[in-house]
């Protein structure tokens, strides 16, 4: 009877060694996973600047500055520019520059495609002014690549709305004119 306990025992021990070493695997596994998202989102800011996709390769003379664009939209020119916002929903139906039309991020491939769809009728000698706003300008993910799109479509009066730090202390807390929902 003894030997029938003994290997019971044996048995039931060895599977404790193996679930032991199998969850120790997991956590393992799980730290290393957490190590490697944390070094992708590290080295992302680091990468996306190396290959020049941050809102601070455009270059100087293609910005407009949020009072002159208020200006305009304040003014009785006949021919007001094509206001295109390339952020997200939510600021867009939070408070938008009037008139401006919403495409979306432009940092996914759908929102460049609903770009390019949207500036298919357009005439390439229209001002168009592009504008995000979400964050920092350093590092809005939506105006560099509407900004390479719109280059690539030949618009040669094409603008990008400098917003140094955000939609709401660079546009809507200066007093410009805000419209809100769709």
């Amino acid at each position: 009877m003894n030997t029938v306990v003994d290997r019971i025992e044996n048995s039931l021990h060895n599977r404790a060694e193996i679930t032991m070493k199998k969850q120790s695997a997991v956590r393992i596994s799980a730290i290393s996973l957490s190590a490697l998202v944390m070094a992708i989102l590290i080295a992302l800011p680091v990468s996306f600047a190396a290959d020049g996709g941050q809102a601070s390769s455009i270059p100087a003379a293609s910005l407009m500055q949020p009072a002159e664009l208020a200006k305009i939209l304040q003014g009785s020119a006949s021919e007001k520019p094509l206001i295109i916002q390339v952020g997200s929903r939510v600021l867009y139906e939070e408070a938008h520059i009037p008139g401006s039309e919403y495409i979306g991020p432009t940092s996914s491939p759908e929102g460049r495609e609903k770009l390019r769809q949207r500036l298919q009728a357009v005439s390439r000698g229209k001002v168009v002014v592009l504008y995000c706003g979400c964050c920092p300008w350093s590092h809005c993910p939506n105006v560099k690549p509407a900004w390479d799109l719109i280059q690539s479509l030949a618009f040669s009066k094409a603008k990008v709305l400098y917003i140094a730090n955000n939609f709401g202390s660079d546009w809507v807390d200066k007093g410009y004119p805000v419209a809100k929902g769709q």
